[in-house]
């Protein structure tokens, strides 16, 4: 089992200056083994090489690439897709931290950060990696038995959802790349827990609500959101809609296990 002083990190930082601060964050909080790299490349091949670090906490611009750049090459990669990734950047612009949320970060930390918000961060990450103990929390729910639904136009976020389903028990899970792709699986059967994104073309996460709530045979689902719409007022319309709960990008590991829980 994975646990905070056992954790090796790959630490993705061009500053000397603010990489001492993480790395000694990271001290503080019993993380001794940090590997440091001062740009993407040289990143991507620490990441390749073993023993291989077990998460990467990076900033938003390097030299090479950018932290949106590294993830997406990340998840590419059949051998680093599932790594876990934290980035820790002064950039607020939601289009430019969009590819992070979707490419599943476990969690986009302000600079400077505190040493909680960075413990919070981590223990996220060791959430994902522990599936033994994750799936062990959530037995009595008969996972492997359920039927689940995402709808997310971001291939690399289902791939995300997915590794995060399937780690805690969930072995039925359907796709669909938007609303209106969902709907002949709506149609067709019921789900015990749908997930889906807000912004979607052709059909979007409010218009999906509306349809399930509308449509008796999954009236009564679940309809968790997950999302990085920031519009106060969209959400607000989601609410009405129907949907059951709405989680933020990047979400807390604990948080989706809680709301299983709630929900099955």
């Amino acid at each position: 089992m994975f646990d905070l002083h056992h954790l090796t990190v790959c630490l993705v930082e061009p500053s000397r200056p603010q990489g001492t601060i993480i790395q000694g964050s990271l001290q503080q909080l019993g993380i001794d083994k940090v590997i440091v790299c001062t740009d993407g490349a040289s990143a991507l091949a620490s990441m390749r090489a073993f023993p291989r670090p077990d998460i990467v906490v990076s900033a938003m611009y390097l030299p090479d690439m950018t932290g949106a750049d590294l993830v997406v090459a990340m998840r590419g990669d059949d051998d680093l897709r599932e790594m876990p990734f934290v980035l820790i950047s002064s950039e607020t612009r939601p289009q430019q931290l969009d590819t992070i949320r979707q490419a599943g970060a476990m969690a986009i930390l302000p600079k400077p950060f505190t040493l909680a918000q960075l413990d919070r961060g981590l223990c996220s990450a060791l959430d994902y990696l522990n599936a033994e103990e994750l799936r062990s929390s959530l037995e009595g729910l008969d996972l492997d038995a359920r039927q689940v639904l995402l709808v997310d136009d971001s291939v690399t976020s289902r791939h995300y959802l997915r590794s995060v389903l399937e780690r805690m028990g969930f072995e039925h899970i359907s796709e669909a790349g938007n609303g209106a792709e969902a709907v002949p699986l709506l149609d067709a059967q019921r789900f015990d827990l749908i997930l889906t994104d807000y912004n979607m073309p052709e059909m979007d996460g409010k218009a999906l609500i509306e349809y399930i709530r509308s449509h008796p045979v999954n009236m009564a689902s679940p309809v968790l959101m997950i999302s990085g719409e920031q519009d106060f007022a969209r959400l607000a319309a989601v609410e009405e809609a129907g949907v059951s709960a709405i989680c933020d990008k990047p979400f807390e590991i604990d948080t989706l296990r809680q709301l299983v829980t709630q929900f099955l």
